[in-house]
């Protein structure tokens, strides 16, 4: 099984177990707007771009309450379980363009459940993840109003954000890096160190594709 396969059926299996009105990370969604989310994602693309797209947005949120209103919870956890569209036809797509997907929609249900812990992620997963975070600092940390240096716990380094003026150094997992880069600040288990002016614009600061 590929890691974009295991993190979707850990995600399903937990959407499973705690039902459709369970808070996620993603503001203002319960786990039953966050599956209609991922259905929406791979089986609706006229939709879609409304997801990074905000004038596309109003037409993106119209079809997600739709596919809610058409589909028992149950029904979109199942939906989600079993990749759609060209992601079910094309494994290796799969693995490229959800593996982190799924990943941080997994911890966004995961971390707004009370007394939640990091996992501990097999080294493969671990280095795949911060293989992508090196790679996608840059555009995910472009909103930064600082500069700011990732540092791996275990060896790694990378930067994003204003290459002069104040610079934030956080520190961090991959995983748990991954999950600051994609806006998820407040739930990431990281160390920043700097001004805290500068730690306090970051940490506020919207970040992510």
């Amino acid at each position: 099984m590929t890691h974009a396969r295991g993190e979707r059926a850990a995600l399903c299996d937990l959407l499973d177990r705690l039902g459709p009105d369970a808070p996620t990370l993603c503001a203002g969604w319960t786990t039953y707007d966050l599956a209609a989310h991922l259905v929406l994602r791979e089986r609706r693309p006229d939709a879609a771009g409304g997801i990074a797209l905000k004038p596309l947005a109003g037409y993106t949120a119209s079809v997600q309450d739709g596919l809610k209103a058409r589909h028992p919870y149950p029904e979109l956890v199942d939906m989600v379980r079993k990749p759609g569209g060209v992601y079910g036809l094309l494994p290796f797509l799969d693995e490229a363009v959800n593996t982190l997907e799924m990943f941080v929609h997994h911890e966004d249900v995961r971390r707004a459940q009370p007394a939640w812990e990091p996992r501990e992620l097999p080294a493969d997963l671990d280095r795949l993840i911060w293989k992508r975070v090196a790679s996608g600092a840059r555009l995910m940390l472009r909103k930064s109003p600082v500069g700011v240096v990732l540092h791996r716990l275990g060896g790694g380094v990378a930067l994003g954000g204003p290459r002069q003026g104040a610079r934030v150094e956080v520190t961090g997992t991959a995983s748990e890096l991954l999950m600051f880069c994609f806006g998820r600040q407040k739930h990431a288990r990281v160390e920043l160190t700097g001004e805290p002016d500068a730690v306090a614009r970051l940490r506020e600061t919207p970040l992510g594709l």
